[in-house]
């Protein structure tokens, strides 16, 4: 059944795996879809980790976090929110998904710095040549007058 690992280990890389107990979660009421069920439910979930103090991560990976992570993090534990479903279950499932995706993104390695290049001989004459034809079919335009 869907949702049966609700509550389970959150693999967020191959590497990086946030164990179930480290995860904390809130059920509340939620606002948006929903009819009556809304002023009953508690279907608003609330996930919270403190992702500075997780167990296997390199110093890098925690600099990486703390830099990234700063301003999101309140007390050192980074929150997230859903309540875009109508059902806890889905909205739990909702959490864990953006959990993961942050916690990747934040600990992802930075991409690989581009490598200037200079434009060939060949693109360039293109593309003085194509601004010589724009410029002659301008000046045809215009009217002797």
């Amino acid at each position: 059944m869907p949702g049966d690992d609700a509550y389970a280990d959150l693999p967020v890389s191959d590497r990086l795996v946030v164990p179930a107990g480290a995860l904390t979660w809130r059920f509340s009421r939620s606002s948006g879809p929903g009819g009556q069920g809304v002023n009953t439910a508690d279907s608003r979930v609330e996930l919270s980790v403190s992702p500075l103090e997780l167990a296997g991560l390199t110093d890098v990976q925690r600099r990486r976090l703390t830099e990234r992570l700063g301003p999101r993090l309140v007390d050192g534990v980074l929150t997230i929110a859903a309540s875009e479903h109508r059902q806890q279950l889905r909205n739990r499932e909702a959490a864990r998904a953006r959990m993961a995706a942050v916690l990747r993104a934040a600990v992802a390695a930075p991409p690989a710095a581009r490598r200037k290049t200079k434009p060939s001989r060949g693109s360039q004459e293109r593309r003085i040549k194509a601004k010589k034809e724009r410029g002659e079919t301008k000046r045809l335009r215009r009217s002797t007058d």
